[in-house]
């Protein structure tokens, strides 16, 4: 009989000296979403981010047309001021790195591309970012996301634009794509990207958000970009549905989160079926952290993460 996949250990989402063993292993060494061209529009400007307490900033640095091209674009690390790796997609999403560790994005992402083509996201105005701290670790938003057996409880709204009964989720190396009904694979897309930004266009518009772990392992920033072909009336309408279905995960992260520090629960088995984007995301997580402890225990190194 086949072994059930079990879930990361309650120390692993309330554990300081594994985070920092996290940041090392997994959040230096991986690439981000930064958002559509639209974003980086202005010649001068600069956006800023902060992840894994690594700040970078986005700036358009010379150009003439509506859009940058990838050339006319750089991401530049915070405190050292050195330029960072990025990739521009060719339908016009802006990826990048925080530091020099992180691999090439095709090495990354070999699958990505392809799946993106579908959407141009030059059309996509940015119309609003928000931002707000919540009582979880940055693995718990990520657990939700994951999953969709919560859907039909929590997300009442949500299931009756997209029906939890036939969820599937796809798992390539370093993304997810969920899909709400097989049969009809274009009505939406909806992608993870390891290991902590999302992207979802639906309903003529496109969300986004990034899990950002802060110093303390039981509090995590959320941060949302939210795009619309329209905007007045038509992009509120769609601004508040999709607010709606973000604080019901922000609650519903918050009381699980409870439980992981009171010790509650421990660890489980994950449904072979439902949660296999769960079980991806978890083993990446579980692997890279237990090869980066050895590597660092056999470089003399005085870092201690953590056992399964």
């Amino acid at each position: 009989m086949t072994e059930l996949q079990r879930t990361l250990p309650a120390s692993w989402y309330r554990s300081l000296p594994l985070y920092h063993l996290e940041r090392r292993a997994v959040f230096l060494k991986a690439w981000y979403l930064l958002g559509p061209v639209t974003r980086f529009h202005e010649v001068g400007s600069k956006v800023y981010y902060e992840i894994a307490q690594e700040s970078i900033y986005v700036e358009r640095h010379s150009g003439t047309s509506v859009l940058p091209t990838v050339g006319e674009l750089k991401v530049v690390h915070g405190s050292t001021g050195l330029e960072l790796p990025c990739h521009l997609t060719p339908t016009g999403l802006l990826f990048g790195t925080i530091s020099q560790d992180a691999p090439d994005f095709y090495e990354f992402y070999p699958d990505l591309e392809p799946l993106l083509e579908r959407v141009d996201f030059t059309r996509l105005p940015h119309r609003r970012s928000i931002k707000y701290e919540g009582n979880f670790n940055w693995k718990t938003m990520v657990d939700g996301y994951q999953e969709c057996l919560h859907c039909q409880y929590t997300h009442p709204s949500f299931s009756v634009y997209y029906p939890p009964t036939f969820y599937t989720v796809y798992n390539h190396l370093n993304f997810s794509q969920h899909v709400a009904d097989p049969k009809k694979p274009d009505d939406g897309l909806f992608l993870y990207f390891f290991p902590n930004c999302t992207l979802n266009v639906y309903g003529g518009g496109m969300s986004s958000f990034r899990v950002c772990p802060t110093e303390n392992p039981n509090v995590t920033r959320m941060e949302f970009d939210y795009y619309h072909l329209e905007s007045g009336d038509k992009f509120e309408e769609y601004f508040k549905f999709v607010r709606q279905v973000a604080m019901e995960d922000y609650e519903l992260c918050e009381k699980a989160q409870e439980n992981l520090q009171k010790g509650v629960y421990n660890e489980g088995i994950l449904n072979p079926v439902k949660e296999t984007g769960v079980a991806y995301y978890q083993n990446r997580v579980f692997d890279l952290v237990t090869d980066q402890h050895k590597l660092e225990k056999l470089c003399g190194g005085s870092e201690k993460g953590g056992g399964r």
